[in-house]
């Protein structure tokens, strides 16, 4: 098949607005847009400036109404209680429904925040889509996030509501929510007017009365009175109106709320299903995320049920639960046609089934495609993925901020030639740059800043939560005319974009810039490396030198005798012959395993402040916490 990927990208460059009309088409609204784009709103324009319409009844009614409210919506895949359930549309359409009326009820209006505290349970994409039924702005806090982390944002958001559950679980333990949301709502300035859990039977929650409802009798009483013939309407609501608030991490300790409109991010994500992602109606997609992350936003929920298709929520590990063939089997069982996950899973799978002999203990004759995205796909994981699944694999890359791929391979719009260690090339309504400290464009293959050109297309924040300015400063105020990702790369002759790290990964050793990604990328081709990471440490002479983490292979080619020494000399080598002396690579460390956060990102930044002996705080996100204390151990035994 010929790619129609670049006369795509030269109709939206052409005409971005015609183009985009066209895409918001494919959404059923209250009343059309007439206009595509208004310069003159908001920090940078608004699009679809005079549309409305409404998410939930894109995502559910609209599928019910043309005759498909049997097929299948959701698959809750729970291997950690050993569970699966599923909902079909005119299911998931009624729950939502006695869910929306029961928010009301308790007072929520369009525009109120209600804050979700919950796990990956079909309960959670209920809530979601109640809250875009009624117009209430949910903003999801990922399960089991600290106290003092969820008061930050009980604060800023200041909700009406919060829903939580009793609890969530993790191979092994259970996680008790319940706690930490009584602490959180002691400590917080702002106080909600309710809450409604959800009892889990794994761990009962002690209610606080006359301020907790329990949900189990709220939905009973709510669905009694749905199916009964309450009305229960999905709001109209104006396209420039937000549908979440999703907060990431900032830099000064508060956290910054990204904010997504309705009606753009309807479009986007409509148009990314069909040709990024090339999985429609009936077909099953997999995002093996989760929903307090932006991934679980777009293409858990509301991205495939836009589409019509059945979407998998995935209560479990990429290993562990019980092995590294979990992720074979849910393709196999549920005949998913194209997983999304970040290549963090891939290597922890690849670290227990280094010769990828798993898969094909499963039929996985429905499987398409594997999509990667959430940190660097470096060109082993890639390769690896390729040679164990016989499947394109397809890299690419965006941000919470983004809401939806700026780079990838467009698979719905026919596969362009791959080029490991690239996510691809701009999809349309991203135009990028790569910039030099003075605003200025590079010559192709030379690094730098990668920026956007304003406008942001379609389903891109707005603005951040009651922080314009902050969004002015933090992104628009580096390179004016651009968004700046604060990620730093390269463009190549073809126009392929090289993600290498964060700005602040590329380090400066005795006056050389140099990526810390690319050094990754040369220790991640040694046969007995399963994961790595590198990060600049401060030194005396050259300012900064690069050290190295790696995780070795549990079968691993350096034999059951090697030692860890030998190995670690080899990288050394390896670099310097990659790279060359300039790198001064010559500090690496083998650990039992690196630490990330529960969307599987590596802490680099963490690793930085070890090494560097300065304190730091334990990130909230992190998922085991063992991991960096035991490289804190090492590396001040070294």
């Amino acid at each position: 098949m010929t790619s129609r990927y670049h006369e795509t990208y030269i109709a939206w460059s052409e005409d971005p607005e015609r183009f985009w009309m066209a895409a918001a088409e494919a959404i059923d609204w209250d009343r059309p847009p007439m206009r595509a784009f208004d310069a003159g709103s908001g920090v940078y324009g608004r699009w679809f400036p005079d549309a409305v319409g409404n998410m939930c009844h894109n995502a559910l009614d609209r599928h019910v109404a043309a005759g498909h409210g049997g097929r299948t919506a959701l698959v809750h895949d729970s291997p950690v209680t050993g569970t699966r359930r599923s909902l079909t549309y005119a299911e998931l359409l009624r729950e939502t429904k006695a869910l929306a009326a029961t928010l009301a009820d308790l007072g929520v209006e369009a525009g109120d925040r209600v804050i979700l505290y919950m796990p990956m349970v079909p309960e959670t994409v209920v809530a979601m889509l109640a809250c875009a039924r009624i117009g209430a702005v949910h903003s999801v806090v990922f399960g089991g996030f600290a106290a003092p982390e969820l008061a930050t944002r009980i604060d800023d958001a200041t909700p009406r509501l919060i829903l939580a559950a009793s609890c969530g679980i993790e191979p092994g333990r259970v996680v008790e929510y319940k706690p930490l949301l009584d602490r959180a709502i002691e400590i917080a300035r702002h106080k909600p007017e309710a809450t409604i859990v959800l009892q889990r039977p794994q761990a009962e929650a002690t209610m606080i009365a006359g301020r907790d409802h329990d949900w189990a009798r709220l939905r009973e009483r709510a669905l009694g009175e749905v199916d009964a013939g309450r009305s229960v309407p999905c709001r109209p609501m104006a396209a420039s109106d937000p549908l979440y608030v999703l907060y990431t991490s900032g830099t000064t300790g508060k956290p910054k709320g990204v904010v997504r409109d309705t009606g753009g991010y309807m479009v986007a994500l409509a148009w990314s299903m069909r040709a990024i992602f090339d999985t429609g109606a009936g077909e099953v997609f997999w995002a093996a995320s989760d929903v307090g992350w932006v991934v679980g936003h777009s293409y858990i929920v509301y991205g495939p049920l836009l589409a019509g298709c059945t979407t998998i929520l995935y209560e479990g590990k990429p290993v562990g639960t019980p092995d590294a063939g979990a992720y074979w089997r849910v393709i196999a069982e549920h005949g998913v046609k194209a997983l999304f996950t970040a290549p963090t899973a891939i290597r922890a799978i690849r670290k227990e089934d280094p010769d990828g002999a798993l898969p094909g203990a499963h039929d996985l004759s429905r499987f398409a495609a594997l999509f990667l995205a959430g940190e660097r796909g470096d060109p082993e994981t890639v390769a690896y993925a390729e040679r164990a699944l016989q499947r394109p694999v397809i890299d690419h890359w965006w941000q919470t901020e983004t809401g939806w791929p700026i780079t990838a391979n467009p698979l719905g719009l026919g596969l362009l030639p791959v080029k490991h260690g690239s996510p691809g090339l701009a999809m349309p309504g991203y135009a990028i740059d790569i910039l030099d400290g003075s605003g200025r464009p590079v010559a192709p293959g030379t690094m730098g800043s990668i920026a956007l050109r304003l406008p942001l297309p379609p389903g891109a924040l707005p603005t951040l939560w009651n922080a314009e300015e902050r969004f002015r400063t933090g992104y628009l105020s580096d390179f004016p005319g651009y968004y700046s990702t604060s990620d730093a790369g390269l463009l190549d002759e073809d126009g392929y974009l090289f993600v290498m790290g964060r700005t602040d990964d590329v380090i400066n050793v005795a006056g050389h810039r140099l990526s810390t990604g690319e050094m990754e990328e040369a220790v991640a081709s040694h046969p007995a490396v399963a994961e790595c990471a590198v990060v600049g440490m401060r030194d005396a002479m050259k300012g900064e030198i690069p050290f190295g983490f790696v995780v070795l292979k549990n079968a691993s080619a350096a034999g059951p005798d090697r030692r860890a020494t030998t190995v670690e000399s080899e990288l050394v080598a390896l670099v310097r012959d990659r790279i060359g002396p300039v790198a001064a690579f010559r500090s690496v460390m083998v650990v039992d395993k690196l630490p990330k956060t529960r969307s599987g990102k590596i802490l680099r930044r963490t690793l930085k402040s070890i090494v560097d002996g300065e304190r730091f705080e334990m990130p909230a996100t992190i998922e085991d916490a063992s991991a960096l204390e035991a490289i804190e151990r090492a590396v001040g035994d070294r």
